[in-house]
């Protein structure tokens, strides 16, 4: 019988992390900074654990490998997509990262990485990086070499519930302050262009990667523009946020009783505020805040009775 694939995150510390994932979502998190809640992932860098049913103890990597079927039988060599939640509680390094192409060309195969971006929640005044000012390479280049960053750099203020699409080639960085919902391909390849000079944990200066990120970057900045589109169920409003290329990101307010029919291979479901129940093949699962799952292929139709929010994402 089919029924959902509820996960165990896993968290990485990052000198940028905080506490904002225990005082958010009540974690049990490892130290005081702690960058990254890898929530749903089949990235050998920090794979995902199944904390139920017949799978309980599986790995999604095992999972993938072993029950191709439970993902619609999909074609490809790893489970596409990994989401994150990540604690900026200060500045990100500025960085980009490369396409299918050139990564796995010069990661060894690795993935690409084209992700985006929901706002949890940041501070007044939050703001990220997200592209740059340069209209040719040699303006690029030049403004690297002179550490021209603020004529450089493009800067956007940020509020809770804003969405931001990065592509591949992106130049970007969140700011200090800010706690996000990270959907993306499954991949841990990023090339650090600028850290503001600060020490990493060890005292030196962190590894930066300034001709990988200028191969890469896109110049002059642009990407897709995608406009939210809303719809309305009964006890439901969905907002589809992005459809690109390797995912499609919708948020979804429940406040009732809602009916969805799953159309998709599979699905990934994360809990951000409230609770449900979640109805499925005549079995009912409580679902809350930090809860995150997968609705696996050949649910086929499922009820969400509650008030809740969730980010839902899908290929």
């Amino acid at each position: 019988m089919c029924e959902p694939l509820f996960l165990e995150p896993v968290f990485q510390e990052r000198i940028w992390g905080g506490t904002a994932l225990k005082e958010k979502f009540g974690y049990d998190i490892p130290d005081d900074l702690t960058g990254e809640c890898w929530a749903i992932s089949a990235h050998p860098n920090g794979p995902s654990v199944v904390k139920n049913g017949e799978f309980a103890g599986k790995t999604l990597i095992e999972l993938w490998t072993e029950h191709p079927e439970l993902f619609g039988n999909q074609q490809g060599g790893v489970f596409p997509l990994l989401t994150k939640i990540l604690d900026a509680n200060a500045d990100l390094s500025v960085q980009v990262h490369p396409d299918d192409e050139y990564a796995n060309e010069h990661e060894n195969g690795e993935l690409g990485k084209t992700e985006c971006w929901y706002i949890i929640d940041c501070k007044e005044g939050a703001e990220l990086i997200y592209g740059h000012t340069a209209l040719t390479k040699e303006e690029f280049v030049s403004k690297i070499e002179n550490n021209e960053w603020d004529k450089l750099l493009s800067r956007v203020k940020i509020k809770p519930g804003d969405f931001f699409y990065v592509p591949s080639r992106t130049i970007h960085a969140l700011g200090e302050g800010t706690l996000v919902l990270e959907t993306q391909q499954s991949s841990d390849t990023t090339y650090r262009l600028y850290d503001y000079d600060r020490p990493g944990q060890d005292g030196k200066p962190r590894e930066l990667h300034i001709e990988k990120s200028i191969d890469v970057s896109t110049i002059p900045h642009q990407v897709p523009e995608f406009s939210p589109e809303v719809s309305t169920i009964p006890g439901a409003v969905m907002t589809k946020f992005v459809e690109a290329e390797f995912f499609t990101v919708h948020k979804w307010d429940i406040d009732g009783t809602a009916k969805f029919e799953q159309n998709q291979p599979f699905m990934l479901l994360s809990v951000l505020e409230g609770d449900a129940l979640l109805s499925l093949n005549k079995k009912t699962y409580p679902i809350k805040k930090g809860d995150h799952l997968i609705l696996p292929s050949g649910t086929e139709s499922f009820q969400l009775e509650g008030k809740t929010m969730l980010i839902v994402s899908h290929l």
